[in-house]
């Protein structure tokens, strides 16, 4: 191979893993959801209730994040910030891990929201989990989509603590697949120049 062309596919290769370190910071690998459209349906649950969330049966053994459609009710206001627990045994049952807190401006809808945890929360798979939803601070009109035609079988919705079985939330969760970090990328471009140098080398030797 010439070594222009050599040259041309090592710069290309190394364009490539750059553009992968700047895509983001994982990929979302779903494990369990109550519907597999990001069209929103249904009514809104008041955050305002005691306990309100949703119950699930994970097959993975963790949990990286939790997905759901939060929107403003009155589209005015200060807005709020609101985060998720984790929990086991029930609705109000022991916390095993909360998520980071998401700050949201008033008027806030669309997209969904990515609840995060800090680290993956380890799961027993086949057991039920449940997730609770709440307002750290802001106003009081903030809601939850939820649904009677998601018909998702490994749990249900929770309101006021209470479950009803014939809804359940918009909701995703599973976990975060970390993309190549930006040393290792770096690294691998480094090596494809490498691979560009000796083949110059033995091309136009001294």
């Amino acid at each position: 191979m010439k070594t222009n062309q050599i040259f041309k596919h090592c710069l290309a290769f190394t364009v490539f893993l750059l553009a992968l370190s700047v895509r983001g910071q994982g990929t979302f690998e779903y494990d369990q959801q109550s519907v597999s459209s990001d069209v929103l349906s249904g009514v809104v649950a008041g955050l305002q209730q005691y306990a309100v969330g949703q119950s699930f049966t994970p097959t993975l053994d963790s949990v990286g994040f939790i997905r759901l459609f939060i929107g403003d009710t009155v589209f005015t206001g200060s807005g709020a910030t609101v985060y998720v627990n984790l929990r086991s045994d029930s609705i109000t049952g022991p916390i095993l891990a909360s998520s980071d807190p998401v700050a949201l401006p008033a008027g806030y809808t669309t997209p969904p929201l990515n609840f995060l945890f800090s680290t993956p929360v380890s799961v027993i798979p086949g057991v039920i989990y449940y997730f609770d939803v709440l307002e750290q601070a802001g106003d009081n009109h903030w809601g939850i989509f939820s649904d009677a035609s998601y018909h998702y079988p490994g749990g249900t919705i929770f309101l006021n603590g209470v479950a009803n079985p014939s809804w359940d939330l918009w909701f995703r969760e599973g976990i975060v697949v970390p993309e190549p970090s930006s040393a290792l990328l770096l690294l691998a471009g480094v090596g494809a120049l490498a691979v560009f140098r000796r083949a110059k080398t033995k091309a136009n030797p001294q």
